[in-house]
């Protein structure tokens, strides 16, 4: 399975794509989308539409992983995420491909074992699982890859967990 991860933003977007096979998964591509701040909202969302479309359109991925919108104490920082993600889901659906939504939580359990695993540690596994040479940069982009990462595991967790109840 070829899964397509994404951190949600407005200055960048992080993406990354693995494929799986259920028992490993390896990094494909990943990259940053990304929007410079004197640029006005609609032509950075528009930037942002297309620049997922050209990574869909290149990677042909089977399935979306997104990170949920998390609670933010800037009102003004959340909408304009929440604008990003809205284009960002989109061009999914206009792709016509599955979208799967995790919360930051859900990515750590999945990653490192750990809820309250903090960025580094999180990382640190996503380096690790795919044997990379180092932990991609920006932060974004190893963001993605762990969101990726998450549904890899989830989905095969699932599915291992529906064979072994038959």
């Amino acid at each position: 399975m070829r899964i397509l991860g994404i951190d949600p933003g407005y200055a960048i977007v992080g993406w990354g794509v693995i494929d799986s096979d259920g028992n490993r998964s390896r990094a494909v591509a990943y990259g940053a989308i990304t929007t410079p701040a004197e640029q006005v909202m609609a032509s950075r969302l528009k930037d942002i539409y297309d620049g997922l479309i050209q990574v869909i359109n290149e990677y042909k991925p089977d399935v979306v992983s997104m990170e949920e919108l998390f609670f933010n104490s800037n009102a003004k920082t959340a909408i304009m995420v929440g604008q990003a993600r809205g284009v960002l889901i989109l061009a999914v659906e206009n792709s016509f491909l599955p979208l799967f939504e995790y919360t930051p939580l859900q990515v750590k359990q999945a990653i490192v074992g750990y809820g309250r695993a903090d960025k580094n540690q999180v990382q640190q596994m996503v380096k690790v699982l795919l044997n990379l040479t180092a932990v991609p940069k920006p932060d974004d982009t190893a963001d993605a890859l762990g969101m990726a990462l998450c549904h890899a595991h989830t989905y095969n967790f699932r599915v291992n967990q529906h064979i072994n109840n038959k």
